[in-house]
């Protein structure tokens, strides 16, 4: 009966009065957050979707995630692909230990994708078919031509290591260090120029820098497996062992006080130091320079890349070793 005070749950209780509350002391806080997007299928380790992509992973070696093409290496991943046929070339020439050769369907077919294929099956690296919709991906959008190779991390080299290569050779030490390069394609034209002129390796630090990644890989063109990279904490100090050494440090930089042609020191076992476009060497790293050397430029053009740069002066000093 409608208004009865003795049906139970019809008297309102003194302490729940109606209205706004205080607060909840943050208790309902994580039902507002709610818990974020909807996993895809293939990443819920439960369903069928995700069963299905493991299985085909374990046939063919490729990681777990809707049977898609491994990605590019990010900071903490575990691989790097290669894109390019040339680069694929020669990174197979040079025996890295690739994990995967990814062929696209019906690719033209020249030399360098004969021999990449063969080169491949020799080595007993698997040999996978891939839609270029998949290479696009794979690439992170990269030229590849049709070919990518799936390699480990690239492997730093000690400086130690690029001191030995120069004394088991018959020239006179050449290292190139970079200052603050940040872009990977203007690495892989320094490992490109230092192979070019009979660089014995490069040095960089290890923060604020680009390392070796597809990208330096594909602008190298290859160098990068036959030029040693070592990747150092703390590029000044590194100068100074150099130093020790016996090797002069000279720095690339637009306020230089000699000009390259004049550089009399290209023919001892020198450090060429380039720094970055816009910012050039830093204070402590220009400090540590034996010169600080200037390359002429006419006066319409402010400044030149750090691939561009290394290579000029990488050419200059093989012009005057002879």
């Amino acid at each position: 009966m409608a208004g009865n005070s003795e049906r139970r749950g019809a008297v309102r209780r003194g302490a729940s009065k109606k209205g706004p509350t205080v607060g909840s002391g943050g208790r309902g806080r994580r039902a507002l957050e709610g818990k974020g997007p909807t996993p895809k299928a293939e990443d819920r380790v439960y369903h069928v979707a995700h069963k299905r992509a493991a299985a085909a992973a374990k046939r063919t070696g490729a990681p777990a995630g809707g049977g898609r093409a491994p990605q590019r290496r990010r900071s903490g991943g575990s691989t790097e692909v290669v894109a390019g046929r040339n680069s694929v070339v020669e990174a197979l020439r040079a025996g890295i230990p690739a994990t995967a050769l990814y062929v696209a369907a019906r690719v033209e077919s020249d030399d360098r994708t004969r021999e990449a294929i063969k080169t491949a099956a020799d080595r007993g690296i698997a040999l996978l078919e891939a839609s270029r919709t998949d290479l696009d991906r794979l690439t992170d959008g990269a030229v590849h031509q049709g070919l990518a190779l799936q390699v480990p991390p690239y492997a730093y080299a000690d400086v130690a290591d690029l001191l030995e290569a120069a004394e088991s050779s018959d020239r006179a030490p050449l290292l190139v260090a970079l200052d603050g390069v940040t872009d990977p394609r203007n690495l892989g034209a320094v490992l490109r120029s230092t192979a070019a002129f009979g660089g014995h390796g490069v040095v960089v630090p290890e923060r604020r820098s680009a390392g070796v990644t597809a990208s330096a890989w594909k602008t190298s063109a290859g160098a990068a497996a036959r030029v040693p990279v070592a990747r150092v904490t703390n590029l000044t100090r590194t100068l100074g062992e150099l130093r020790q050494a016996g090797l002069f440090v000279v720095g690339l930089d637009a306020g230089g006080d000699v000009q390259l042609p004049a550089l009399e020191l290209a023919t001892e076992p020198l450090v060429v130091v380039v720094g970055s476009e816009g910012k050039g060497l830093g204070r402590l790293v220009r400090e540590a320079c034996d010169q600080v050397v200037s390359i002429p430029m006419g006066a319409d053009t402010e400044s030149l890349n750090a691939g561009v740069a290394a290579g000029v002066a990488l050419y200059e000093v093989a012009r005057r070793r002879g």
